[in-house]
């Protein structure tokens, strides 16, 4: 008998009490897919996962975003210049001008040589998760294309509350239209980060190495 036979021959002998062929009825999933989980507070817990990450995350009432925005940049080191995309919200790409940061506009698509000798980004969110602290992107108008949020060193993410979900199932069902769009998502937990097998960290290889949230409370 060869290896092939021997694996069948187990699982015939390991199902050999299974006379339900259709998996759903032998073992049906009481569950609904994108419900979310039980949480006290959903926002609260973000904002602490994000944390974790060691990113930083300040709260803001919506009139305060474009200063909020501008104190981001300083906060991470960006001292000169910012990419956003086309459809990022015109008041916070005025607030940036007035404070002397040259904006670039990614419309025309700027180059991946401009991008990477740009200070930092700053761009929308899609969708908050709160169980993982993570944020998602599905590059609409306000968040740009991919290139965007992994090539300059610093992001500047503006998340609103209400687009924060309780995990990822739920964020993932909510942002469905987007997938049936052909949008892709982009799941950023804290700044880029890996390690190879000594252990030996490394920020900024994947992506901006300093991630710093705006969480709007609307």
């Amino acid at each position: 008998m060869d290896a092939k036979q021997e694996i069948l021959a187990r699982i015939r002998r390991a199902t050999v009490d299974v006379t339900e062929k259709d998996p759903v009825k032998d073992q049906p999933v009481n569950w609904t897919y994108g419900l979310g989980i039980e949480m006290d507070d959903v926002v609260g817990t973000f904002e602490q996962k994000v944390i974790d990450y060691s990113a930083t995350v300040v709260r803001s009432k919506p009139a305060g975003v474009p200063e909020a925005v501008v104190a981001g940049l300083k906060a991470t080191g960006a001292t000169d210049s910012v990419v956003v995309p086309a459809g990022l919200e015109k008041s916070w790409q005025d607030a940036m001008t007035a404070a002397g940061f040259e904006v670039r506009v990614d419309e025309p698509q700027l180059s991946h040589e401009t991008l990477d000798q740009t200070d930092a980004v700053v761009t929308a969110a899609a969708s908050g998760i709160a169980d993982t602290g993570t944020i998602v992107l599905d590059h609409t108008e306000d968040q740009g294309r991919r290139a965007l949020s992994l090539v300059p060193d610093r992001h500047v993410c503006v998340v609103k509350a209400s687009q924060v979900v309780s995990d990822v199932p739920e964020s993932v069902q909510n942002l469905r239209p987007s997938v049936e769009a052909g949008h892709p998502l982009t799941f950023i937990s804290g700044g880029s980060a890996t390690s190879d097998i000594e252990l030996s960290r490394v920020d900024g290889v994947h992506g901006p190495r300093t991630l710093y949230v705006v969480l709007v409370e609307d």
